[in-house]
């Protein structure tokens, strides 16, 4: 709450239907952002938790089994909750055509007016790190869509994807190009909180992911997603690791995808700055 606050005070006030994007975690996964944590934030906009199906199976990849593990994992029990592909998808022009002639995301994204991208940064498989990059682009993509961002504009088809998903750059930056759609969609009303506790290697869309190394950083905030994501990495890269409080494994996961191209790429595109100067509020 308090971190949001002071973005609040150098963004504009966030109003109408309000839409948080987190990732609802994969089944057997315990590493998300739990429903209690952010209760208060959701509450205080008066927000709607908004999430998409998966395209590579698992516990979220139709509606019925994503509401069961929306349902497992307690957010619908506190919070409104919007799957926003359940009943369709909609494209929404990209400003980078280099791979995508589109964005397909959710079609209930109509319904907000304004969104808080509230990502859980960690690891990732594919793209070597997930924050709110990640979280606008595959997170608010449909199933669809994210078949066509992981195959850098090559197919819609989600069993045909996975044949082509060898342009590593490539798929970094349709990721880059899918987050600038939405935030040209909403025309900048976004909010980025980049929360960095629980940084396992693997993202919460792995139902068994490996422990955390890394002991929990704090929460990064900022109306710029290419400079909060770049904050965390920074932070991460940064940290003088020792025993059981290591970033070694993080960062070889992060360097062995060259998963920093999407920041490289998306402040090139014009979507941020990598930039940034850090406030810390605790000692203000």
């Amino acid at each position: 709450m308090k971190i949001y606050e002071a973005v609040c005070a150098d963004a504009e006030a966030l109003g109408g239907r309000v839409a948080v994007k987190i990732s609802t975690g994969e089944g057997g996964n315990t590493h998300y952002l739990k429903p209690t944590f952010i209760r208060g934030l959701v509450e205080k906009v008066n927000g709607t938790i908004v999430e998409c199906n998966t395209a590579y199976g698992g516990s979220r990849a139709s509606n019925e089994k994503h509401w069961q593990t929306i349902r497992e994992h307690g957010f619908d029990s506190i919070f409104a909750v919007d799957l926003m592909d359940e009943t369709g998808e909609m494209r929404i022009p990209v400003q980078d055509h280099k791979h995508l002639r589109y964005n397909i995301v959710g079609d209930h994204l109509s319904r907000y007016d304004a969104m808080i991208n509230l990502a859980h940064f960690k690891g990732h498989a594919m793209g070597g790190f997930g924050g709110v990059l990640k979280n606008q682009s595959i997170g608010v993509a449909s199933a669809s869509g994210k078949a066509y961002i992981h195959s850098a504009g090559y197919t819609t088809d989600i069993k045909d994807a996975w044949n082509h998903i060898d342009d590593q750059d490539g798929f970094l930056e349709s990721m880059a190009a899918a987050s600038q759609a939405v935030a040209n969609y909403f025309n900048g009303r976004i909010i980025y909180i980049d929360v960095m506790n629980n940084m396992s290697v693997d993202c919460d869309c792995d139902g068994s992911p490996a422990s955390p190394e890394l002991k929990d950083m704090g929460i990064m905030a900022s109306v710029d997603p290419v400079a909060v994501d770049q904050a965390c990495i920074d932070k991460v890269f940064n940290h003088e690791s020792k025993d059981g409080d290591t970033s070694k494994p993080l960062i070889e996961r992060i360097n062995s995808r060259h998963g920093t191209h999407i920041l490289e790429y998306a402040e090139q595109i014009g979507l941020g700055s990598r930039k940034y100067e850090l406030i810390d509020l605790d000692q203000k």
